[in-house]
């Protein structure tokens, strides 16, 4: 029987401009144009649903073309899709200029719809039954703060395992209070420091800075650099294979969490189920897409042949 995740947060439109050349700040930089649904919590959702888990996405959205597109990806990928639709606002989209290696340049996040997201939603019949009904929760920090306590809340009082994925440094601190009720964390370096106050010389470092505000199990992405997981109080690093080609690195961190997640739910520990979230990152990354359209279990079984073992710092 399939597992069930239950995903809120983050479903709108992803606008991505990539410069041809070299970047030339303060200029016109010749490039190409591309837009496609994505958002954080939506990226994971699809990736999960292509890896065969049943996924139901809850998400605001505007009553426009947009919100329709996001729809229309939703059901194209297998997802149970429950928005809430405020007919006459705008869906959220997220605009980013990136460089020719694949690298992010800047990015604008028009969120604001966010914000209509608000606790007593949850309390919502439909909504209820469906935090019952699922055997994990998963929602990123593009919700209010106080929507993500909610969240946190009611999963706890269900028993259901959580997880959040922190989407950038300046909304991962909405997580701060009710961050030791956070089953697993995802996010990168920028967004750890955001939450730590400061950013240790090395891997080793994030244990103590983490564990001091409550974090027990988070997975801290480093660029190319090894990844660093923490595991009920011990750190274990991983390094990241080269990906033969990036094609865009948009999704990756979405893509890492999903993959993680999805071997979570089939019963391997935290430091081996990281690999195979490593493994969705790189097929990610060498697609145009936030999520890889020919992801499958067995194309992502072929990837995690070329991820390393993790190595146990302490």
């Amino acid at each position: 029987m399939k597992k069930k995740i239950l995903v809120l947060g983050g479903a709108h439109i992803d606008r991505r401009g990539r410069i041809s050349g070299e970047t030339a700040p303060g200029a016109s930089n010749p490039g190409t144009w591309f837009e496609e649904p994505g958002g954080g919590g939506f990226n994971a959702a699809r990736n999960l649903a292509r890896l065969g888990f049943q996924v139901t996405m809850i998400s605001p959205r505007g009553g426009d073309p947009m919100g329709e597109t996001v729809g229309e990806a939703a059901d194209f990928a297998g997802i149970d899709d429950r928005p809430f639709v405020f007919l006459d606002r705008k869906t959220p989209s997220y605009t980013a200029i990136i460089e020719k290696d694949g690298n992010l340049v800047i990015a604008l996040a028009d969120m604001d719809l966010y914000r209509f997201f608000v606790p007593r939603r949850l309390s919502i019949r439909w909504v209820r039954e469906a935090f019952a009904a699922h055997d994990f929760i998963l929602f990123d920090a593009n919700l209010p703060e106080e929507t993500i306590a909610a969240i946190v809340a009611k999963a706890r009082s269900l028993s259901k395992p959580v997880a959040a994925i922190a989407i950038s440094p300046a909304k991962v601190v909405r997580l701060k209070s009710c961050i030791g009720d956070i089953d697993y964390l995802f996010l990168n370096e920028a967004e750890a420091a955001a939450l730590a106050g400061e950013r240790p010389e090395d891997a080793a470092g994030w244990l103590p800075l983490l564990n001091e505000i409550g974090i027990r199990n988070a997975v801290v992405t480093r660029g190319r650099r090894e990844l660093v997981v923490l595991c009920e109080g011990r750190t274990v690093t991983l390094q990241p294979p080269i990906a033969d080609t990036v094609a865009d690195v948009t999704g990756a961190g979405d893509s890492l969490a999903a993959g993680t997640l999805a071997a979570l739910m089939s019963g391997l520990p935290l430091e081996e189920a990281v690999r195979h979230g490593t493994a969705a990152a790189i097929l990610t990354v060498q697609s145009r897409h936030a999520v890889n359209e020919n992801l499958t279990p067995d194309l992502l079984n072929e990837a995690l042949a070329l991820v390393p073992k993790v190595r146990i710092l302490h």
